[in-house]
C-alpha cells in the first residue's frame, strides 16, 4: 500500500480566492494585514486537515472476481470496502484491471463508508482479449475531513485471471432441460434410424418408427410389432486441427475469426465428450500444441486450460505438416476437425493434405465464410464501381465454392458458415455423423 496527496478542487478554489484578495492591498494599503491574517488561516486550516488525513489509516479493500472469465460476455466485478475508523470515509474508488485486454462500464465511483461499515460496489467488465491477466491494487482517493485534499491509496492485493474462449454457450446447453437445448442453440436433432449404432432395447413399435427398426423375431414371438432402440456408438475420437495461421486474425465483430473457431470448437467438444467420445487438439500455422485425445467428463476443463491463451499469428498454415503430424499421432481411426479461413490460393496446399487425412479419417472442414461477402450481394447496384465490387464478389464466391467442391470430392465435409452461426452448424453435422455411423 502507498499513498500521497493531493490538493482537491475546492482548496485550489480558495487559494484562488485569496489570491485575487491579494489586489484589494495594492489600492488599499491598509488592508494587507487582514489579508495576510486569512491566508495565515487558511494555511492552518489545509495544514491541519493534511496532517488528519495523513495519519489516517487506510480503508480496507477486497476484490471479489471469478478465476476465469469467458471471452466477449459481461461480467460484474465487486470491490468490498471496509471503513476500520470512527469518522466516515468519502472515496473515489477506480479498479486498476488490464485495460488493454477488456472494456469496463460504471467506473470510476465514488461513495461514503460509515464508521466500523462495509460498502460493496459493482462494475461491469468485459474482456476482449483471452489469455492470463492480471490485476493492480484499487485506486482510492481519500478525501480529508474538510475536503481540501485527497490521499491516493493503492489497496488490496493484485488478482490473476484466465479469460477463455466463451464457454457460455456451454453454460446455457447445461441450464436448458434437454427438450430445450437444441432448439435453442440453433443445433436440430432428428429422428433416429438405428443404423450404424449401438443396440440398446426392445420395446413396442410406434407410429413413426422406420420399418428397419421391426425386430422380426420379436414380434412373430410376442404377435405384436417390436421395435429396437439404438443408442449412439461411443469410444470415438474427435481431433480438432486449429489454424492458429495469419487468415484467423480477421475480424467481423468484437471477436476475430480464430475467437469463434475456439468458441465452436469448446462446445463441440462438450457435445462429443457427452456422447463418450475422446477429444483432442492440435494446433498449427503458429504455436504448436498436442493435446492428446481423452474422454470422461473430467477432459473439458484441461483441455480449455491447454488452449485458452492461444493466438493467431502472422505466419502461413502449413496443411500438409499438419497432416502428417495428425497421421503419426492419431493412428487409430478419428472424426478431424479443421478449423480455417479458406481462400482459393489453398487448394494446391490443402488438396494433398485432405486427401492424405481421408485415407485413413473422416475429414470435416469447418470454414469460416466472412458475413460481409452476404451483406454487399444484398447491397443495390447504382454505379459502375458497386457493379464491379458485385462481380468481383461473384467471381471470388465462385472460385472458393470451386475449391469446396474438390475437397468434397476427396471424401471430406466442408461447413462454410459465418462465425456466429459456427458453433451449431458443426454440432449439427457432427451428430448426424454419428445418427449415420460414418465414424
Amino acid at each position: 500500500m502507498r499513498f500521497f496527496l493531493s490538493p482537491t478542487p475546492l482548496l485550489l478554489l480558495w487559494l484562488m480566492g485569496w489570491t485575487l484578495l491579494g489586489l484589494a492591498p495594492a489600492f488599499w494599503p491598509e488592508w494587507l494585514p487582514y489579508w495576510l491574517l486569512v491566508g495565515g488561516l487558511l494555511l492552518a486550516v489545509a495544514a491541519w486537515d493534511a496532517v488528519a488525513l495523513h495519519i489516517r489509516p487506510p480503508s480496507q479493500v477486497e476484490r471479489l472476481i471469478a478465476p476465469a472469465l469467458p471471452l466477449g460476455a459481461w461480467r460484474t466485478v465487486r470491490l468490498r470496502i471496509t471503513n476500520p475508523q470512527k469518522q466516515p470515509a468519502t472515496l473515489t474508488v477506480f479498479d486498476h484491471y488490464p485495460t488493454a485486454a477488456a472494456d469496463c462500464a460504471d467506473l470510476p465511483q465514488r461513495l461514503t463508508v460509515e464508521p466500523g461499515g462495509w460498502i460493496e460496489l459493482a462494475y461491469r467488465l468485459r474482456p476482449v482479449v483471452r489469455g492470463e491477466w492480471t490485476f493492480a491494487p484499487v485506486q482510492a482517493w481519500l478525501e480529508s475531513p474538510r475536503g481540501l485534499w485527497r490521499r491516493d491509496d493503492r489497496l488490496g492485493e493484485p488478482a490473476t485471471v484466465r479469460v477463455y474462449p466463451d464457454f457460455a454457450a456451454i453454460v446455457q446447453y447445461i441450464r436448458l432441460t434437454s427438450d430445450q437445448r437444441e432448439t435453442l442453440l440453433g443445433i436440430h436433432q432428428r429422428r433416429r434410424r438405428g443404423e450404424g449404432q449401438t443396440f440398446l432395447q426392445l420395446r413396442e413399435y410406434r407410429i413413426g418408427d422406420s420399418l428397419r427398426q421391426i425386430d422380426w423375431k420379436a414380434t412373430a414371438r410376442t404377435r405384436k410389432p417390436i421395435a429396437r432402440d439404438y443408442q449412439d456408438e461411443r469410444n470415438q475420437t474427435v481431433l480438432f486441427l486449429l489454424d492458429c495461421g495469419r487468415r484467423m486474425r480477421a475480424q467481423d465483430d468484437d471477436l476475430s475469426h480464430f475467437d469463434h473457431a475456439l468458441n465452436a470448437m469448446i462446445l463441440l467438444a462438450y457435445v462429443a465428450l457427452r456422447q463418450g467420445d475422446a477429444v483432442g487438439v492440435q494446433s498449427f500455422g503458429g504455436e504448436q500444441r498436442w493435446l492428446v485425445p481423452r474422454s470422461g467428463p473430467g477432459t473439458l476443463t484441461p483441455l480449455i486450460n491447454g488452449i485458452y491463451d492461444l493466438q493467431p499469428t502472422l505466419e502461413p498454415p502449413d496443411y500438409a505438416e499438419a497432416a502428417q503430424l495428425t497421421l503419426t499421432r492419431q493412428r487409430k481411426r478419428a472424426l478431424i476437425v479443421l478449423l480455417t479461413n479458406l481462400r482459393d490460393e489453398d487448394q494446391d496446399d490443402l488438396r494433398p493434405a485432405v486427401a492424405l487425412l481421408s485415407r485413413r479419417h473422416l475429414v470435416l472442414i469447418a470454414n469460416l465464410r466472412e458475413p460481409i461477402l452476404d451483406e454487399w450481394l444484398t447491397q443495390p447496384i447504382h454505379d459502375l464501381p458497386h457493379a464491379q465490387l458485385y462481380a468481383t464478389i461473384c467471381h471470388y464466391l465462385l472460385q472458393r465454392e470451386r475449391v469446396q467442391q474438390e475437397l468434397r470430392h476427396l471424401g471430406s465435409i466442408v461447413l462454410d458458415t459465418p462465425p456466429q452461426r459456427l458453433p451449431a452448424a458443426m454440432v449439427n453435422q457432427y451428430l448426424e455423423l454419428k445418427r449415420g455411423g460414418r465414424l
